[in-house]
């Protein structure tokens, strides 16, 4: 089942969202995602540790938070490469929201949580199931991914859509539901 929310947050603040002072290389902050009053979705906001620690006990509560380091933008130069990355077809996925691509949402951030360029910053529990909250290490950006309770019986096969999915470089699978028949060849006169 497709969510209602935008799952695809912005990248890391430059400043803290309290103080407005920019952040410094390396420095030590704290995500926060929260509720977004304006749709079903989260907005984050980046805090310095003292800002964060200033906050009122009475003030919102924000749905996940974490401590992270901060990087400035523009260290690495972009690769340039020919095939989609994986992190790429999550992007694009996640945008998209499409029910028939969960299994292979959750599958790419897990391989990229392995390959050390997403790293898991929280996991929530909520009416529609375990969200788990990914960070790029480098960039800062956001995914929340359902976790689709994937039974063992089915890893191998979903293991191998997702690099079918990598080496073709292509669009996921369309929802069979969606595709429509051919009609017949025409008769030869």
């Amino acid at each position: 089942m497709a969510l209602a929310e935008p799952w695809h947050l912005r990248s890391r603040s430059r400043e803290c969202a309290a103080t407005q002072r920019p952040f410094v290389a390396g420095e030590p902050i704290i995500t926060a995602l929260f509720p977004d009053p304006e749709s079903s979705g989260y907005l984050r906001r980046d805090y310095c540790l003292d800002a964060w620690g200033a906050i009122p006990a009475a003030a919102e509560r924000p749905f996940s938070s974490w401590r992270t380091s901060y990087a400035a933008p523009g260290g690495d130069k972009p690769q340039v490469v020919d095939r989609e990355q994986p992190e790429d077809i999550l992007r694009r996925m996640v945008e998209d929201d499409q029910d028939h691509t969960e299994n292979t949402r959750y599958i790419l951030a897990v391989m990229l949580e392995r390959k050390r360029i997403l790293r898991e910053t929280d996991t929530q529990r909520t009416a529609t199931g375990i969200l788990r909250i990914y960070e790029n290490r480098k960039t800062g950006e956001v995914y929340i991914v359902k976790d689709p309770d994937i039974p063992l019986s089915q890893v191998d096969a979903l293991q191998q859509e997702v690099l079918l999915l990598l080496e073709a470089n292509s669009r996921p699978p369309s929802d069979p539901s969606d595709e429509e028949p051919l009609p017949p060849p025409a008769a030869a006169i």
